[in-house]
């Protein structure tokens, strides 16, 4: 099965020799599971000719907000909206997750409450995940066609299912903790209050359930569909 990786955003300059870029970190979260990766970065304008390039797609994490004016995100709003018509698998994480919401109908905000960040505790289809976040925004309205599968204390809609065709996560199960060390040295200090960074950095040991939800996410791929 091919996954079509939709990469919006680099890792900071910093980080990548640690994990390479987005495509390279969802490869190592799937690898075991028999697919093949292609990516483009459409944060370059850089888009598939096609859905049919792929058999399912994913949508990572971005700097950026969906609701914010960019050139690249009218055309992958469109693109969502095409994968969905389709119904080949879509997945999304973080601004995947956001931009999936919002090009289906649903709102995207900066989060009255702040920021999440570090090792976070998520009940998902019915488990608890201690997963990773790093993100203020939001969605704060779902689409119609959204269904809510996961929430966390601080986060209602963390995971939103539409029927078996996309399936979307706000926090970040292909961070690891050497991946979010970095990010509070790099991106948080200055921008993310240091009460959540020092409480981020105090749970860097505690484990995380990321090869369960790569595993989780797999699944959702190889799903037989009509």
């Amino acid at each position: 099965m091919k996954i079509g990786i939709l990469k919006t955003g680099h890792p900071p300059a910093e980080l990548q020799p640690l994990v390479g870029d987005y495509a390279a970190v969802f490869a190592r979260l799937l690898d075991g599971h028999d697919f093949e990766f292609v990516s483009w970065n459409v944060m370059e304008q850089d888009y598939p000719d096609a859905i049919t390039d792929a058999d399912g797609w994913l949508i990572t994490g971005s700097r950026h907000g969906a609701y914010e004016n960019h050139p690249w995100i009218p055309p992958l709003e469109d693109f969502i909206r095409e994968i969905y018509a389709d119904g080949r698998p879509l997945v999304g994480v973080c601004f995947g997750h956001q931009i999936i919401a919002q090009a289906l109908g649903g709102k995207v905000e900066k989060f009255e409450a702040g920021w999440s960040v570090g090792n976070t505790d998520y009940v998902i289809d019915g488990k608890t995940y201690a997963l990773n976040a790093w993100h203020q925004d939001q969605v704060t309205a779902l689409p119609k066609d959204a269904t809510v599968v996961g929430a966390s204390d601080f986060c209602a809609y963390a995971a939103l299912a539409y029927g078996d065709r996309i399936w979307t996560i706000q926090p970040h199960p292909e961070y690891e903790s050497d991946f979010i060390s970095g990010l509070i040295d790099t991106r948080g200090k200055g921008v993310v209050p240091d009460p959540l960074l020092s409480a981020a950095k105090a749970r860097l040991d505690v484990p995380n359930n990321n090869p369960d939800m790569g595993d989780h996410i797999a699944a959702f791929f190889k799903k037989e569909r009509p």
